[in-house]
């Protein structure tokens, strides 16, 4: 084993892509390089070490320099994690790799990245570990890519130990991919999550593990979204089932938030590597329209350190309101989109439907909780889509509760969630929701003007109806919320669902 010391940035190259910027460090190079004979089998290791001052770039190249003949590539990383004050970020390195078809933007050259999740992994042309993409080890420059998501004010001591295996490649893994059709009900109601993670990121379950508990939900459809890869899209196959609609996708993690990519071709990979300054996120969010996916913005208001969405909302599908557990950030999430209806109403513009989702990691978080529950024509990916984006969805907690959400004029027109009611602007309006599964709960219409009725609790059966009347010209919108009993005070309580709107009144123009 060799080693090598890269100091602090000692032996650097610092460029700027017009992205992030990045610092590239010298080469590590191995013997059979030089015109070593290596035998099937055998290895070959070297160790490098550093250390990443605060104010690091987003990321750090090392550059490895791969000869011929190898079949595997394996790369082991540490760093120390010393004690901080309270209040204080530590240390915190990702890691992934780039082969010898560079690290560009938008490139071709990525083959995997596992965050913070693994200390090592390997590469070769039949396996791989989860997170990364099999293939051959081909000669030439690869990249590891180190991520200092935080550094200490100490900095940031790393080791890594890259090792390659020499021999004949083995056959290339050939990728099988779930179908974009399961066998559904026709036009109807259909329940999905749409961002869930596996151990192909920093989840700790199965792609089978998620299957099997998407069906005990109550699910129709699902969404592959692991962090930065789309290395999980070969295992979903043998999960997808004619119950049961798997999309692929990836959650798009950048340093200023994270973007689910929803239902894109199988194997397409959106890079992250930028932030809102470098004003790239329209290319990225173009690249998965082309791909056939949605742009959904995750967790808006997030409060871990990146999460927190900057790049606006211009090219959003849709908007993750709801994200795992109803809490503080979710609120102030509904309260923002909630501004951005009224705004879409003022100005005469489209406007962003709201979904629900997991982000389920690990136990105990419950896949389903929350779902959004589409109007779809069948089950499709297409057709799931289009719910989506013309916003014919609700958001439950839970498969428990079911609602229906109407509003109909005095001569018989009628519009469900999503829709338009196009009646005069003096017109009696009358708004309906009737639902089932949720006990106790109280009912709240709210329009542009705010929460302009709220019900007394349902029943413990947990079923029931409640209508308000109104005209166009007092409600631009109405959408429904069923919130939990609160405990005390002003707070309004926790969601157990709430649908996107109806709008009331002739367009304008």
């Amino acid at each position: 084993m060799c080693e090598d010391n890269h100091g602090g940035f000692g032996r650097r190259a610092l460029f700027v892509t017009g992205a992030a910027a990045a610092l590239t460090l010298g080469s590590v190079s191995f013997a059979s390089a030089a015109g070593g004979n290596q035998g099937d089998g055998d290895q070959e290791s070297r160790t490098v070490r550093g250390t990443l001052p605060p104010g690091s770039p987003d990321f750090v190249y090392v550059p490895v320099e791969v000869p011929a003949g190898v079949r595997e590539i394996k790369v082991a990383y540490s760093y120390d994690r010393p004690s901080v004050p309270a209040g204080t970020t530590g240390n915190a390195l990702d890691i992934g790799i780039f082969d010898d078809r560079g690290t560009e933007l938008g490139g071709r050259g990525f083959r995997g990245w596992s965050g913070g999740a693994r200390t090592e992994f390997f590469i070769r042309a039949d396996e791989a570990t989860p997170g990364y993409v099999p293939g051959p080890v081909r000669e030439g420059t690869w990249h590891i890519a180190l991520g200092p998501y935080t550094v200490a004010p100490q900095g940031l001591s790393y080791e890594i130990t890259i090792t390659l295996t020499y021999g004949e490649p083995g056959e290339a893994a050939r990728p099988v991919y779930p179908p974009d059709r399961a066998g559904g009900r026709g036009r109807a109601w259909y329940r999905g999550d749409c961002h869930l993670h596996s151990w192909y990121s920093d989840g700790r379950r199965t792609p089978a593990e998620i299957g099997a508990l998407a069906r005990a939900a109550g699910l129709d459809f699902i969404n592959s979204s692991e962090h930065n890869t789309h290395a999980a899209h070969a295992h979903w196959s043998d999960v997808a089932g004619d119950d049961l609609l798997v999309m692929l996708g990836e959650e798009v993690t950048t340093r200023n938030g994270h973007v689910v990519a929803l239902g894109t071709d199988p194997g397409t990979f959106v890079d992250w590597r930028y932030r809102a300054r470098d004003n790239r996120f329209g290319r990225f969010a173009r690249q998965i329209r082309r791909a056939g996916g949605l742009v959904v913005p995750a967790h808006p208001h997030a409060t871990c350190v990146g999460c927190n969405w900057k790049f606006g909302f211009g090219e959003a599908d849709a908007v993750e309101v709801w994200n795992g557990p109803y809490t503080p950030d979710d609120e102030v999430a509904l309260a923002d989109w909630d501004s951005m209806l009224v705004a879409s109403v003022r100005d005469g513009r489209d406007w962003i439907p709201a979904m629900g989702s997991s982000d389920a990691h690990r136990d105990p978080d419950a896949v389903g909780r929350p779902q959004t529950v589409v109007l779809a024509d069948e089950l499709t990916r297409r057709a799931i889509q289009e719910g989506i984006r013309a916003g014919r969805s609700y958001v439950a907690e839970s498969a428990k509760v079911e609602l229906s959400f109407r509003a109909s004029g005095a001569r018989g027109e009628h519009a469900g969630i999503g829709e338009r009611l196009r009646v005069d602007r003096d017109s009696p309006v009358t708004v309906r929701l009737e639902v089932t599964g949720a006990p106790r709960c109280t009912v709240r219409f709210v329009t542009d003007q705010g929460v302009l009725h709220t019900s007394a609790p349902l029943p413990v059966s947990g079923s029931g109806a409640v209508e308000w009347r109104t005209t166009p010209s007092y409600a631009a919108y109405v959408r429904a919320e069923l919130r939990h009993e609160a405990a005390a005070g002003p707070v309004p309580g926790v969601l157990a669902a709430f649908t996107n709107p109806i709008f009331l009144g002739r367009a304008a123009g």
